[in-house]
């Protein structure tokens, strides 16, 4: 597999984008076109980068208002729909943008990646080309043993510096032992590259290019953005957060404001903060909530 990132030189990548720049009456976002094409690292060996989009924040103003016939408003009228359109959750102004980005990451990750089945992708095929020698290494401080209360999480606890190094050299001896299985299978033993690709573990690095409409983009930073999820993804969607707030400054405001890292309250937990906001004092016996809704709604307003 070429490492893209790696076998262009910066020149090279500048001398690229430069043929493509061209005028436009399109709407474009100068801070997106300044880091357009350019690998923002991620992990050891993994990058995004923006391959092309689609609309700014005017796109999505204007799509809101085109329902009604209004014309072109003031910038902070402008902020006050988008917060408005992401408040109530207006979805389809938000479609009217979109982004394609070249992502280079380990194969669980991809795994986990692919699960939001709202995008249009095409990966790397190691059915038709030769998968190179490069696979995800944790830091030593992402080493955890398996959490108690969370099946597919870590716990909050570091293995001991002994035990990490152990773990590392385990996962870098395994690595190295199946790139040299799957070698040996494609060169000495001439099996095709589709059955001899099923030696390789979970950590090697795949590519795909990804593209995704902004309502959808934003469902998935929700959820992988979040402090719960697993931290090789979550790196991943802090990054593509970032790329965010260079392209849709207002729209990434509203979504911080009104998406990210909110609570959501059910029915009987407005119910329930009615009943203390007037003073009452409600045990969980008597509030109506499971026990596991209860820790979370104690927990999000810290009773």
């Amino acid at each position: 597999m070429k490492n893209f990132s790696t076998e262009l030189s910066e020149p090279a990548i500048d001398q690229m984008r430069n043929d493509f720049i061209a005028q436009t009456v399109r709407a474009t976002s100068q801070a997106m076109e300044d880091i357009l094409y350019k690998p923002i690292p991620v992990l050891d060996h993994g990058f995004i980068r923006v391959v092309d989009y689609m609309g700014t924040d005017s796109s999505i103003v204007q799509a809101a208002r085109v329902s009604y016939g209004a014309g072109t408003k003031r910038v902070q009228e402008d902020r006050g729909l988008i917060n408005y359109l992401m408040r109530h959750r207006h979805t389809t102004p938000f479609e009217m943008c979109e982004i394609k980005l070249h992502v280079k990451m380990p194969l669980f990750v991809a795994r986990q990646w692919v699960r939001h089945r709202t995008a249009s992708l095409n990966e790397y095929s190691a059915r038709y080309s030769i998968l190179s020698s490069e696979f995800y290494l944790p830091e030593i401080d992402q080493l955890a043993g398996q959490s108690e209360i969370n099946r597919q999480g870590r716990s909050g606890e570091k293995l001991g510096c002994e035990h990490s190094e152990r773990i590392l050299e385990i996962l870098r001896q395994s690595s190295r032992e199946a790139y040299e299985k799957y070698s040996h299978l494609l060169n000495d033993l001439s099996l095709t590259r589709e059955l001899a690709r099923t030696v390789l573990p979970l950590s090697i690095y795949t590519e795909m290019y990804w593209k995704i409409d902004l309502h959808n983009l934003m469902h998935f930073l929700e959820l992988r953005a979040d402090s719960h999820a697993q931290h090789e993804i979550r790196v991943y969607a802090e990054v593509i957060l970032d790329i965010l707030k260079k392209w849709l400054p207002f729209t990434h405001e509203a979504f911080i404001n009104y998406r990210k890292d909110v609570a959501h309250l059910s029915k009987n937990c407005i119910k329930l903060m009615k009943r203390m906001l007037h003073g009452e004092q409600v045990t969980q016996e008597e509030s109506g909530l499971s026990n596991g809704e209860w820790q979370e709604f104690t927990a999000t307003f810290n009773i």
